[in-house]
């Protein structure tokens, strides 16, 4: 069995493979061509699959990019060692774009301004962060998409909008409010640890998960039941995410002491 049945075999049993074979292509055509192929953007667990492929070969580097310090969803870059060596800095195609609103009349979401893109017709691999500002937002976008979305963007939600091409100067630092969360579960499964970080009932999280509103490490959350464990991020859809920081044991009356660190 050759690297490549390996890596499609063991995604498969995760349901991943389509994404690992679209991933390989681009490793398999850096080895041929020896220079360098970039990815689409990709969210952390994309970008996991990218670092176990480049894993797998001696000759590959990977690198990623999304366009500003602290991206969430970025590009891979797979390069020839051989390549690396006189490449200098690497074109990850990346644009940055404003859209700009009215304030005094609408404040826009992030769902509104990701709604709102998608609504184009453009793919979501092909969008990297949307960072918001209180008059605007900043979008990180394949450049091929640039200028559709300067001249067919005009709506989002209920503003009527403008759009403009961006530097990295602009976009302001990143602000995450961080809360931590120390309570008790009385188990380990994802309902009730998703509930407490939240702060839902366990029954509101279970119609959520059912509802694929929750990914638990930037997979679809398979079940209420499935497990959770240190070191997992739960994101839920329009709420932030959760990371699970430390279980220290369980109390007296046998709940599971968790301490988690919520990000709004």
């Amino acid at each position: 069995m050759n690297e490549r049945d390996k890596i499609l075999r063991y995604y498969r049993s995760s349901g991943d493979a389509d994404l690992a074979a679209k991933i390989l292509d681009l490793a398999e055509v850096t080895l041929k061509n020896r220079k360098y192929k970039v990815s689409e953007f990709l969210d952390p667990y994309g970008q996991s699959i990218a670092e176990t492929i480049a894993a797998h070969y001696e000759r590959l580097t990977m690198e990623t990019n999304g366009g500003y310090a602290g991206a969430e969803r970025m590009k891979a870059a797979f390069v020839d060692t051989e390549f690396l060596d006189y490449a200098g800095s690497l074109d990850y195609h990346i644009a940055t774009l404003a859209i700009h609103w009215d304030n005094r009349y609408c404040r826009p979401s992030h769902r509104d301004v990701l709604g709102a893109l998608m609504g184009l017709g453009i793919k979501r691999e092909m969008l990297g962060d949307i960072i918001m500002a209180s008059e605007q937002c900043y979008v990180m976008a394949d450049a091929t998409m640039a200028a559709y979305i300067m001249q067919n963007l005009t709506e989002v939600g209920q503003a009527a909008v403008s759009v403009s091409q961006a530097s990295l100067e602009d976009i302001p630092a990143k602000e995450e409010k961080i809360k931590e969360i120390r309570s008790t579960v009385a188990s380990l499964r994802l309902d009730a640890v998703a509930a407490s970080g939240f702060g839902t009932s366990r029954t509101r999280m279970a119609e959520d998960i059912a509802a694929a509103k929750v990914k638990i490490n930037w997979q679809e959350a398979k079940s209420p039941s499935q497990a959770v464990k240190v070191g997992d991020v739960i994101s839920m859809r329009g709420r932030g995410r959760v990371e699970v920081i430390e279980v220290p044991g369980q109390t007296k009356k046998g709940r599971y002491s968790i301490l988690l660190r919520r990000f709004m």
